[in-house]
C-alpha cells in the first residue's frame, strides 16, 4: 500500500496511480462478476502478458485493492477477489460503462 507521503496531493492522481492502467482497469472488471483464478484471468483478458498480469495483480494486492486466497486443491490453486477496498470501485468502474456505452452511441451515429 502506498504510504501518505508517497501519495500524490491530487486525489484524481492517486486513483489513477492505483488504477490507471488498460489491465488493472480490466481486472478490476473482471473481479466486480466474481472471483477468478490466473488462469481464468489470463484467458479473459486477451494479449496480456503472464509478466504484465502477475505484475498487476501483484500491485493490487499490495495496495489493499485485491486478496490472494491459496485454495486447497491438487495442484495447489490460487485465486484473486476483490477487498472491501477494490469493491469500492465498482461504482467508478460503472461510470465508465456507462460512459462508453454513451460515447459508442455517439459515434453510431456518425457511420455512413
Amino acid at each position: 500500500m502506498l504510504s501518505k507521503k508517497d501519495l500524490p496531493d491530487c486525489p484524481v492522481a492517486t486513483t489513477v496511480d492505483l488504477i490507471g492502467s488498460k489491465w488493472k482497469l480490466l481486472i478490476l472488471r473482471d473481479l466486480l462478476n466474481k472471483p477468478c483464478r490466473f488462469q481464468e484471468l489470463k484467458r479473459d483478458l486477451d494479449g496480456i502478458s503472464h509478466k504484465v498480469l502477475t505484475a498487476s495483480l501483484r500491485s493490487m494486492e499490495n495496495d489493499g485493492l485485491v486478496k490472494r486466497t491459496t485454495l486447497r486443491t491438487i495442484p495447489v490453486g490460487v485465486e484473486y477477489s476483490l477487498t472491501e477496498l477494490g469493491e469500492s470501485m465498482r461504482e467508478i468502474l460503472f461510470s465508465m460503462q456507462n460512459w462508453g456505452l454513451k460515447y459508442r452511441e455517439l459515434h453510431k451515429k456518425d457511420e455512413p
